[in-house]
């Protein structure tokens, strides 16, 4: 048997388990009030929050357990904090965590200096707080995902559940405070990559905050909160909301004649049979029409923009709200340069 050390380093899971029910996050009074304040996250942050941390925290306590709340006569709890640990403390060059840790050898204070490391946000040994905190979050959810599934860690007949609600949690906890990182695969990862988010999403932001375009830049940012708070089929609402208005602005700055009545794809025609692609780019983009009709309307139409019926609604994967929001953003960064260079 791996001990838990060997087992971290492998940084994998060993098997796949099938879908569980998603730790609840509650919609508190305080939260509806930020929103409805506007007091919310640009999109996505890459620091990691006090609140974060402490609410980062009780998932371990769920998860791996707490040492001096949970009945573990083998002493598991305890063995799984103080190597995650020693880990730390060999990757850091130091022999303690901690100044105020007891006894570095005493695995009854693992818990307690893991804690306070992380809700410290200083730097440590030249280590950034924020990269250390994602240090801690990826070690400690490594061993969630592998070590805590084995019966034999605590003896629990529901590991599994416990395990994948616990990743889940954190990744919602992540889409909630606007932090673009996600814990996926043994690893945390950011949500958008980096040339995705400077090229084409902060762009678009700055576009869509010039006046006249405040309709557009409220439904963008709305499919950005609704994605935070897994509400997939209103995100890809207003994506689709967000691209259709970006269209009609332009249009009616220009003073181009179309039927208000109608959707993207007779708006995106009207662009396109205006020149606002360059007649010379038409052959090369001939695909272009194709994805601004159908990228963005097609899954809106088809899995957000309609009743379930009979039958019970299918579940839009994340994966594709994703992409539609980076090609909303793209879309509209595009429509909106190209018109800036019309005559």
């Amino acid at each position: 048997m791996l001990c838990v050390t060997a087992q971290l380093r492998l940084g994998r899971r060993s098997r796949l388990v099938g879908d569980v029910s998603v730790v609840p996050t509650f919609d508190l009074f305080s939260k509806r009030r930020k929103r409805i304040a506007g007091d919310v996250a640009d999109i996505y942050i890459y620091t990691i929050p006090e609140s974060l941390r402490v609410q980062i925290i009780h998932i371990w306590d769920d998860a791996f357990g707490n040492p001096s709340r949970d009945y573990d006569p083998q002493h598991s709890i305890n063995s799984a904090y103080h190597e995650i640990v020693e880990i730390l403390r060999r990757e850091y060059s130091v022999f303690i965590l901690r100044d105020d840790t007891p006894d570095r050898n005493d695995k009854r204070y693992a818990y307690n200096e893991l804690c306070k490391f992380f809700l410290d946000t200083k730097i440590f040994r030249g280590v950034d707080p924020t990269d250390k905190a994602l240090d801690v979050i990826e070690l400690t959810f490594r061993g969630i995902d592998i070590v805590t599934r084995r019966f034999s860690y605590i003896h629990r007949p529901n590991a599994d559940v416990i395990a994948d609600a616990a990743i889940q949690e954190l990744n919602e906890r992540f889409r909630e405070h606007g932090v673009g990182y996600s814990y996926s695969d043994g690893q945390i990862i950011r949500v958008d990559s980096e040339f995705a988010h400077v090229e084409i999403v902060k762009p678009a932001l700055v576009v869509l905050r010039q006046k006249g375009f405040s309709s557009a830049q409220s439904e963008f940012l709305k499919a950005h909160e609704h994605y935070r708070q897994g509400k997939y089929p209103e995100a890809l609402v207003e994506c689709y909301k967000s691209f259709e208005s970006t269209m009609k602005i332009i249009c009616t700055r220009r003073n181009w004649t179309f039927d208000k009545s109608k959707g993207a794809a007779d708006l995106v025609r009207v662009c396109l049979d205006k020149g606002l692609i360059p007649a010379y780019w038409q052959g090369h983009f001939s695909g272009l029409r194709s994805v601004l009709e159908s990228a963005i309307p097609t899954p809106r139409n088809k899995q957000a923009g309609h009743g379930a019926g009979a039958q019970p609604a299918q579940p839009i994967p994340s994966e594709l709200v994703s992409y539609v929001l980076h090609m909303t953003a793209a879309t509209v960064l595009f429509l909106t340069e190209a018109e800036s260079k019309l005559p």
